[in-house]
Order: C-alpha cells, then sequence, then structure tokens
C-alpha cells in the first residue's frame, strides 16, 4: 500500500509513511470585510457579526439583509416574510437550511471509523475515511462526463454503521448533476478502513462534478455552489483554506478559459478520474458539494420572489473570489462614468449597428467608453475581471458574457440590450447580485435581421442579430447614469470593495 502526500506541484511524491495534518490550516487571507465573520462565526452565541446561519444569528447581526423595495409584497403576507423568502431561496438562509438538514447516513461507532452526513436529497455530503474503487474507468472505451455509472456496487463505502434506508430514500434525485444519489446509491460498509487501499489522500478533497466548461453563466454556478458548500460545511479559520484538493468527476483533463477561478479555492492542481484510474483510493476528508442543476438549487435553478434584491452570499462571493485573484479597483482620475460595451464575437446575437451606438456614446463628455470582447484570444480572465471590475454601465446582448455582472460594483448597472425574449435569466442574477438592471424596452425601436433560425425550433430571438434605435439607446444609458451618479457618491476608493 502506498500511503500519498500531495504537495503543490502537479506530480506526486509518495513516501512510506501516512502524513497525517492536524486539521485544515487556517487561511486568512480573505476579504476584510469577511474576516470577523469567519472568526465570530464559531461562537455558540454571537451578537456581534454571523454570516447568517450561525445558531442565534440575529437579523440586524448578520453579513447583509436583502431589500425588498416597493409597497408590494409578492405573494407574501408581509414585507418581513417577503424579505425572509428570498433570503431563504438565494441567500444565506439557503445555507441555512443545508447546515440543519445534514445527518448521518454512515455512523461511525468507534475512534477512527468512517463517516457519511448528507442533506434532504444528498445534494451535499460530507465523509470522513472514505474508501473509493476507479477500478471500472479501466473498461470505459469512451470519455466520462454526465455519466451515472463511474461505480457500480461496493466501490464506495466506509467502516461505520450504515442507515442504508435512510440513504435510499434521499436517492430520489437520480440525476448526473443535481444530487450524489448516482453515486452514493452504491455506498457499502467494509471491515477495516484503510484496507485494501492502494492510495491514501491525507488532505481534505471535494468532488465536483461540473456544468458547461465553455460557458461562464454555467461554469459560474458551479464555483458559487463550490464557495456555498464550503459554508455549508465548516465555520471559523479554516473554512476557506486553499489546501484543498479538487477532484472533477469526468475523465477529461480540466480545460476552461475561466480556470483562474478555481485559484480562489486550491492551491494544486486539478484532478481528474484519470488522476486515479484503475486504484483504490483512501479520502481521510472528502467534500460532496451542491451542485449546478439541483432542483430549486442556486442560480441556475432558482425561484425568486418578485421584488427582491441583494443576496450576501452572492455579494461574499464575488468578494472572496476579486480579493483571492487580486483583482483592484482603481478610482477614476476625471471622474467620468465608466462604460464597458461587450461586443460578440459569436454568430448571433451580434449588434449590427455597435459602432454607431457606440460612437454616439463618445459625443458626450461624461462617458469613458471602452468596446472589448471576452475571449480568451484577446484578454485573460483576470484581465477582463478588472474591467469588470472597474465599470459602471455594463452594456451587451443576452449571452453568458453578461455573468461579469456578479463581479460590477455595487453602483453599477447592468444594461442588457435585448433579453431574446428569456426575461429571467440576467435580471434574476442581477437582483441576487444586487446590481441595477435594465433592458430595452421598446420592441419598435430595433430591427431583427430575420426571425432566427433555431436548429430544431424554427423563428426564434436568441438565433438572428440586431440593430437599435441609436436615440432609445442614449436614452436608457442616460437612465443607467443617473443611477450611478445617486450611489457611487462617498464611495471609499482606500477600500477593496464597494462598502
Amino acid at each position: 500500500m502506498l500511503y500519498l502526500k500531495i504537495i503543490a506541484i502537479p506530480c506526486f511524491v509518495l513516501s512510506n509513511h501516512i502524513v497525517r495534518s492536524n486539521g485544515v490550516p487556517m487561511d486568512l487571507n480573505v476579504h476584510p470585510e469577511h474576516l470577523p465573520y469567519m472568526l465570530d462565526s464559531i461562537k455558540k452565541h454571537n451578537t456581534t457579526r454571523c454570516w447568517g446561519y450561525e445558531n442565534g444569528c440575529d437579523i440586524e447581526h448578520r453579513f447583509l439583509d436583502p431589500v425588498c423595495p416597493g409597497p408590494e409584497t409578492s405573494w407574501a403576507p408581509t414585507k418581513r416574510d417577503q424579505i425572509d423568502t428570498f433570503y431563504d431561496q438565494g441567500d444565506f438562509g439557503y445555507v441555512k437550511q443545508q447546515r440543519e438538514e445534514i445527518t448521518y447516513m454512515c455512523e461511525p461507532i468507534n475512534q477512527g471509523d468512517s463517516s457519511l452526513e448528507c442533506t434532504n436529497h444528498l445534494k451535499f455530503c460530507r465523509g470522513h475515511n472514505i474508501m473509493i474503487n476507479f477500478e471500472n474507468i479501466l473498461n470505459k472505451n469512451h470519455p466520462i462526463r454526465y455519466q451515472m455509472d463511474v461505480l457500480s456496487n461496493g466501490q464506495i463505502g466506509g467502516k461505520c454503521k450504515f442507515h442504508k434506508e435512510k440513504l435510499d430514500a434521499q436517492c430520489d434525485h437520480l440525476s448526473p448533476l443535481q444530487s450524489w444519489s448516482p453515486e452514493l446509491r452504491f455506498f457499502t460498509t467494509i471491515d477495516q478502513y484503510p484496507g485494501k487501499c492502494d492510495l491514501i489522500i491525507t488532505e481534505p478533497t471535494v468532488i465536483m462534478k461540473i456544468d458547461a466548461t465553455v460557458n461562464m453563466y454555467h461554469h459560474f454556478c458551479d464555483f458559487l455552489n463550490l464557495y456555498a458548500s464550503q459554508h455549508v460545511n465548516n465555520s471559523g479559520a479554516s473554512m476557506f483554506s486553499k489546501n484543498i484538493h479538487i477532484l472533477v468527476w469526468e475523465s477529461f483533463a480540466y480545460e476552461s478559459a475561466f480556470s483562474d477561478t478555481f485559484q480562489a479555492f486550491t492551491m494544486h492542481p486539478i484532478w481528474n478520474l484519470n488522476t486515479f484510474r484503475g486504484q483504490v483510493v483512501c479520502f481521510n476528508d472528502i467534500i460532496l458539494p451542491l451542485l449546478p442543476r439541483m432542483i430549486f438549487g442556486l442560480y441556475y435553478n432558482t425561484p425568486l420572489i418578485d421584488g427582491c434584491e441583494n443576496s450576501g452570499l452572492f455579494k461574499a462571493f464575488s468578494q472572496h473570489v476579486l480579493h483571492r485573484l487580486n483583482i483592484d479597483q482603481k478610482p477614476s482620475s476625471n471622474g467620468k462614468i465608466s462604460i464597458t460595451f461587450l461586443s460578440r464575437s459569436t454568430k448571433y446575437r451580434n449588434v449590427l449597428n455597435e459602432d454607431e451606438l457606440i460612437n454616439a456614446l463618445r459625443n458626450y463628455s461624461q462617458y469613458e467608453v471602452k468596446k472589448v470582447v471576452y475571449s480568451g484570444n484577446f484578454l485573460t480572465f483576470k484581465e477582463q475581471l478588472k474591467i469588470t471590475y472597474n465599470t459602471d454601465i455594463f452594456i451587451g446582448m443576452h449571452g453568458a458574457g453578461l455573468t461579469h455582472l456578479l463581479f460590477l460594483p455595487k453602483w453599477a448597472v447592468l444594461f442588457e440590450l435585448y433579453n431574446c425574449e428569456d426575461e429571467h435569466c440576467y435580471k434574476d442574477l442581477a437582483r441576487l447580485r444586487g446590481v441595477k438592471y435594465i433592458t430595452w424596452r421598446d420592441i419598435n425601436k430595433f430591427t431583427m435581421q430575420d426571425k432566427g433560425h433555431h436548429p430544431d425550433q424554427g423563428a426564434h430571438a436568441k438565433f438572428t442579430n440586431y440593430s437599435f434605435d441609436k436615440d432609445e439607446f442614449i436614452s436608457l444609458v442616460e437612465e443607467a447614469s443617473a443611477h450611478v451618479k445617486k450611489y457611487k457618491h462617498g464611495y471609499s476608493p482606500n477600500l477593496h470593495d464597494e462598502f
């Protein structure tokens, strides 16, 4: 048996003894606003600062309270109920619910035993001393992605008291990206740990089943849920340690234009299933995080109550990533409003008269206008983030690039030129992040190149190109500009974020 210690270079260092870590080390390289919340979250009775999911965390002390402006309460009976509903749907209230649901599926009896704990529907799980057998991968003659047969009976397990009926009852969301049912339905007990393991991984390992890595909207659902899972799993000074390994549950080597984002979470290279092909591996600590396509999950399938905005979870995620990637905000030296126009380099949803619109904006002295193509061929992802984080008004057609709204400053405006009949996608994401959203209103003041040609569904608003009325465009930008002028006042450039 080989015992494995992994160091922060893309190779394995094998030794003839087990290297046991004394818990996850502290990593206090976090956004300055987060540090007191991390340190205070371990207190039993926190009366100063709390994220919002801790026991006894009062509303006035939690990280951020959503706002629901306007007199209406949607379908909630009171304004407070409306706020609380939003909080539970897309904020730290969701994290609180997951933490409260965690229960043993396999319970340790003696010291050194294994354990497996999960939430309802196996959306999030964590385990200690867990064995996984990767021998099936040797027999796969095709790449593995979004498959539910990676494991078979007895190829994942631990030495513990197994509550099989309880686990089976939670295997009801059997789908590749909705739960961990496809993998954990094969869980079984083993006589001893580590038993016949070829390798032992001593540092914590997060196994991720990820969405489409080529699409920023979908891939950032992975990252947001990874961040939320760190809150579900832990508290205190070790919760954001980068001394963790990440194993992507597919056989493809991980590649993405957004791969820099993983630098906010781990100091180690990203593993895939081929890393342990044909081996039996024991993991001392394992996390199975929240997934991107969960039913009523975070981000992708979030059912948001109308009229509310400003999720503390999304704000904290944005701050965390920007801080860890060293993305700075520079105050404007000329007092102008910074406008970034996102130009598409795709076949559809191009703005046919974008040069006319941009030149019209440049005729106004109060605007500083930049046209960008957010592609790895032109700008690294970190360079893109730096532009976004220093933008007051972000303009673009419906498309995954608008996911950059997650990293706009608080006072900024997302101007989705046209939503292409997908009304809620980026509007809801902007509500969660807490930035103002506007889109085209008068459908008589733009022109479609044609009716659109979806490969299977015929005419479709997302499969054509557009021209927009210049005067109406300027009017909407002026509306966005008024918002920026109103809310940007009071910003201190000495702080790392928009507070």
